[in-house]
């Protein structure tokens, strides 16, 4: 059975498992005390959320320092299904030299390169993430076809 009508809680190792086979997710943060949701894409160090972007652009600016959620998914609209995981924590340009040269050989790969480019770590203070089965609810009712 499935709680929460359908959707299955994921554990902080599912989560993770999970947002390794993804390469696009989005970044949400506070622009003039507003919520903003850019696309990026990203990898993972360890547990943290890295992403490339350019070292002028508004996005390095906007989260250094700041608490963000990042989201990733992957979704099935046939099947109506899918997943979601939700990192929150802390971002931060990678400032060390040797991390920096580590990560622009191991790290995630520009969409839209730029001649000076920063990382950016979203350490994991929290994971969260569910799954909806398709067709299955706490209610027994099958989606129709």
């Amino acid at each position: 059975m499935y709680p929460n009508d359908g959707f299955r809680e994921l554990g902080r190792p599912e989560c993770l498992r999970r947002l390794a086979r993804v390469s696009l997710g989005r970044i949400v943060h506070t622009h003039k005390a507003l919520p903003a949701v850019l696309p990026v894409n990203f990898a993972l160090d360890g547990e943290a959320v890295v992403v490339r972007t350019s070292a002028a652009s508004e996005l390095a600016r906007a989260i250094e320092g700041a608490v963000v959620a990042f989201e990733a998914d992957e979704v099935d609209p046939v099947a109506h299904s899918g997943w979601s995981v939700v990192v929150t924590g802390r971002a931060a340009v990678v400032t060390d030299p040797a991390e920096h040269e580590r990560l622009r050989r191991e790290g995630p790969r520009s969409w839209a390169p730029s001649p000076v480019e920063v990382f950016v770590r979203v350490e994991p203070e929290l994971v969260t993430g569910r799954e909806l089965v398709g067709g299955r609810t706490m209610y027994g009712l099958d989606l129709p076809a």
